[in-house]
């Protein structure tokens, strides 16, 4: 497995940019300049948590069905936080649909 900038393995550092949702993703878009697989993780973990974070928060202002949708919203953060964390770890440059099109554009 190769090694980042930062002296990680690029899997540990791809597994890394989900630990903490967009937050981390951020972090490890502005430490790694070279690794396109950290790079393409810390995008992806970006294009993915911050708009579903956004959107179960406005969605926890509506009373009773609004409540309902978000809980739905953070479970597949959850779910989707898991199977990233998983892909990473096996060095899988894992896509999804539309926030893994963005991340692969921004890479290149």
């Amino acid at each position: 497995m190769a090694k980042t900038s930062m002296g990680l393995e690029e899997n540990i550092a791809g597994v890394l940019c989900y630990i903490l949702t967009w937050i981390t993703g951020i972090v490890f878009l502005i430490l790694e300049k070279e690794n396109k697989f950290v790079r393409f993780h810390a995008w992806q973990s970006i294009a993915t948590f911050l708009p579903l974070w956004i959107i179960g928060l406005i969605f926890t202002w509506i009373p009773f069905i609004g409540w309902a949708i978000s809980t739905l919203i953070w479970i597949l953060m959850v779910i989707l936080w898991l199977v990233l964390m998983f892909k990473a770890y096996q060095g899988e440059m894992y896509k999804l649909p539309i926030a893994g099109d963005f991340a692969e554009k921004q890479v290149k």
